[in-house]
């Protein structure tokens, strides 16, 4: 009947003046993640579940009615809704097209499209492609893939997708959410002021950067994080990559939380799950670790090495995508301070970009990484809960003379839990701070 719209129309008009006439929340914390200045682009939004992408991209939202544009040009689309199970590729576009028709003016304002999850519709990339080349259209798209970009997007857009990465609360973002301030000149601080931050550090490694994990008892936070993690094995490795051993996966899962910053070899655990009467190659278990990986749950982190042949016959080291994932999984009943605080520099390292290895110098010492940044400085660091003991720091000091003879231009560092002043002296050419003062 002329006229009729179908149920999927429908829904989509409820949607779009859902968007349209709802501002976006209220009180939600800051993220530092900036946007690039770069004209073009398709603003690909990626990170675990419950990361705060979807409160990155309000926050985007918020930033351009505040600088006055209007609220009908700015839609905000979530497709993780159960009412849009059979919209395919073919159909995407009635969403522009029933927002024109909704609201024809402003005509000359630019539209900005918030995509939610726009992977879950099949063939998408398409669709964002034929918009990015509509003169007059921004194009925000969030999903919980790593591949979101480094495979649809980067063969869709063919070079005209930027990357944003949204992890959970990095330290500075933690004392936002509270309201605290926040350290912008740590060397002007007193030994009360430095004394404070050590404490908020600590606590923020052991409840980790989920938003939603903040302010809640820790056995509610337990169960809350196992849940994500959940999801994260349910949705994004079994549904999207097919994944059918899950006994193999959940094992590999308990192994590589529970032991972060540990070392990691497909081999020997192929070998460990044959001696418990289980199945699984060394190539199903590369896989899932591929897809843990693409689900951003771990990052895995070579020997820092150019051969490429030392790399694979040399295990990684495993890291979580959050400290407060460490104490659902490890069974030690010790606080693992120490990886903890590990976990946390390696993923403060990679959000500033850098590339990532761990040294093992030709004495048979350990550097727990030699980064190396987008400008080309490197660094060596050793992380270092605490160096009261001589001994241990005598460890930590002869590893990093050791690396630095090998990359002679790398500072030289060693990250503690804690200000600890007077720090104990080192020997020359190297510095020793509180890792949240070197997080700046």
């Amino acid at each position: 009947m002329k006229g009729q719209v179908s149920p999927i129309e429908q829904i989509l008009r409820e949607k779009i003046l859902q968007s349209a006439r709802t501002p976006p929340p209220a009180g939600l914390t800051r993220r530092d993640a900036r946007l690039p200045g770069v004209k073009g682009k398709a603003f690909a939004v990626i990170g675990m579940r419950r990361a705060g992408k979807t409160s990155f991209l309000h926050q985007c939202r918020a930033d351009l009615l505040a600088a006055g544009r209007a609220p009908e040009r700015l839609l905000y689309f979530n497709f993780e809704d159960e009412r849009l199970g059979d919209l395919d590729a073919g159909r995407l576009g009635l969403i522009p097209d029933t927002l024109f028709r909704l609201f024809p003016e402003p005509a000359e304002e630019k539209l900005t499209l918030f995509l939610d999850e726009a992977q879950r519709v099949p063939g998408w990339e398409v669709f964002a492609r034929r918009l990015l080349d509509t003169a007059g259209c921004e194009l925000f798209l969030s999903g919980s893939s790593a591949r979101l970009l480094s495979r649809e997007i980067a063969t869709a857009m063919r070079g005209r997708a930027w990357e944003i990465v949204i992890q959970p609360f990095s330290f500075r973002e933690y004392l936002r959410h509270r309201g605290l301030p926040e350290p912008d000149e740590p060397e002007r601080l007193d030994a009360r002021q430095r004394a404070g931050f050590d404490h908020h550090f600590a606590a923020w490694l052991g409840a980790g950067g989920f938003p939603e994990a903040q302010d809640i008892a820790p056995g509610e936070r337990r169960q809350l994080l196992q849940n994500y993690v959940d999801v994260v094995l349910l949705r994004d490795v079994i549904e999207r990559h097919g994944a059918g051993n899950f006994t193999a996966l959940r094992w590999l899962v308990r192994r590589l939380l529970g032991s972060p910053a540990g070392l990691f070899s497909v081999t020997r655990a192929a070998a460990d799950l044959q001696s418990q009467g289980v199945g699984a190659s060394r190539d199903t278990l590369r896989e899932y670790l591929a897809h843990l990986e693409d689900a951003f749950l771990l990052q895995t982190m070579p020997v820092a090495t150019d051969s490429e042949k030392r790399r694979q016959v040399n295990p990684c080291k495993v890291y979580p995508a959050d400290t407060g994932l460490i104490p659902v999984f490890d069974r030690s009943g010790k606080p693992n301070t120490g990886h903890a605080l590990e976990t946390a520099v390696f993923n403060h390292l990679r959000l500033r970009g850098a590339e990532l290895g761990y040294i093992k110098t030709p004495e048979g010492f350990e550097v727990d990484f030699l980064a190396t940044f987008p400008d080309g400085a490197r660094e060596l660091i050793q992380v270092c809960a605490d160096t009261d003991a001589p001994e241990t720091l005598e460890r930590e000091t002869r590893a990093l003379a050791a690396a630095g003879a090998q990359w002679p231009k790398a500072r030289r560092l060693i990250l503690t839990l804690e200000s600890r002043l007077p720090f104990p002296e080192l020997p020359r050419g190297m510095e020793i701070m509180p890792a949240w003062e070197y997080f700046g």
